[in-house]
């Protein structure tokens, strides 16, 4: 798995969390919500520190990652994670 988080994306979280300085960023399955990958899950975020991830990357001073107890729900594929400017929003890309 791979994951990529674009530029813009990453100035979006850093705005809307009043992220200042280094941190890391976890996107975790959580049970509801609409859009998800998986039927009846979705994804979240929070701060939080690795502990066996699966994937990462860093864009700015935040780290962003994927925790190993969440793969099953990648099935196989690897999140991109965009900006989407319509709706000045992160969407998820699943590749």
């Amino acid at each position: 798995m791979n994951l990529h988080v674009t530029e813009a994306a990453a100035k979006w979280y850093e705005n809307e969390l009043d992220i200042e300085g280094e941190t890391s960023i976890r996107f975790y399955v959580r049970y509801g919500g609409v859009g998800g990958l998986q039927p009846g899950f979705s994804l979240a975020i929070r701060e939080d520190v690795k502990q066996e991830p699966i994937a990462s990357t860093k864009v700015n001073q935040i780290e962003y990652f994927v925790e190993e107890d969440d793969e099953w729900y990648f099935d196989n594929l690897s999140l991109k994670v965009l900006l989407n400017e319509k709706w000045d929003e992160p969407e998820f890309e699943y590749e």
